[in-house]
């Protein structure tokens, strides 16, 4: 099996990098130092799941060097996903798969119009991993990877995905119902990045808090309610399980998106809380909790700059 991983950060470097140190094959496409990195140093993976070094690693800013793969890992950041889809075109043969693990619920959406819906899977990524510097990439928390094809079917090419996973030694599941999938992911994450960047606080702080604890409810309730005017059939176990999931985390674990925060970087702000906000409005559902959250960060959302 052939693997490209485009945007090869937190999460394409940490699943890249356990299933190249597996055997698989796996080229990552990346820029600026941390390409540098990558062809130069390799690849480092700090995790209190152990530790890998990938001395040599093959990496490329450029698709058209790689060819056609039989599945590529979207994993570019959410303000990046309208310009990535253009470096997708030389990595798609007859049977190629792109599967999207990023936040948000929109990325099935806009790869379908890119690639057409034969190339294209439902993901959903459950880890807390970030770049620590270039070539190296700190996980702490959770590595589980979802996906399934958008009919719902088990197909070959996601069974081989699946077992190249497992062999790589973190937590797969080939699901049958990748849309329920990806909005149980998107109700607790738009919560976690949400609230723990606006309060500034890793889970551990929020959790030990009444009110934070009340927010997170608040805004959990509205993400399912959004959820089930969408018709998307969400079991209730869902939100139960939001806060036990949140006390399960390591209590210095901090969203993505706090971590963007913290460092100046732009946020994925738009497709989280705000987009709670965009997509509730379009089926008459409020959310102030989450209304609340964009209206805070927003100016926040480029980066830098905007700060």
């Amino acid at each position: 099996m052939r693997i490209a991983i485009l945007g090869s950060g937190g999460v394409g470097g940490y699943f890249g990098g356990r299933l190249a140190a597996a055997g698989t094959d796996v080229t990552f496409i990346a820029r600026g130092a941390h390409l540098d990195a990558l062809r130069t140093r390799g690849l480092r993976i700090q995790s209190p799941l152990g530790d890998v070094h990938l001395p040599a690693v093959r990496a490329t800013d450029d698709p058209s060097t790689i060819g056609p793969v039989d599945v590529v890992f979207f994993t570019v950041k959410l303000y990046d996903t309208d310009s990535a889809t253009a470096l997708l075109p030389p990595l798609i043969g007859s049977d190629t798969v792109v599967v999207p693990f990023q936040n948000g619920v929109q990325s099935v959406e806009v790869l379908t119009r890119a690639v057409g819906a034969q190339h294209t899977a439902g993901g959903t990524a459950i880890v807390a991993a970030v770049v620590a510097e270039p070539g190296v990439i700190r996980h702490t928390a959770n590595d589980r990877l979802t996906f399934g094809e958008l009919n719902g079917t088990r197909s070959r090419r996601l069974e081989d995905l699946y077992d190249a996973c497992r062999a790589a030694g973190f937590q797969a599941k080939l699901s049958e119902h990748i849309e329920i999938d990806i909005w149980s992911k998107f109700v607790w994450l738009s919560v976690f990045s949400g609230v723990t960047t606006v309060a500034r606080l890793p889970i551990g702080a929020v959790c030990d808090d009444a009110d934070l604890m009340a927010m997170c409810q608040a805004a959990g309730l509205e993400t399912m309610t959004v959820a089930h005017a969408k018709g998307i059939k969400l079991p209730a176990k869902v939100f139960d399980d939001m806060i036990s999931r949140f006390q399960g985390l390591p209590p210095h674990a901090k969203s993505s998106m706090l971590e963007d925060l913290e460092r100046g970087r732009p946020l994925e702000l738009p497709w989280l809380s705000g987009a709670v906000v965009r997509i509730g409005e379009e089926v008459g559902v409020l959310a102030p909790t989450h209304r609340f959250i964009t209206t805070v960060l927003t100016p926040y959302v480029h980066g830098k700059q905007s700060a």
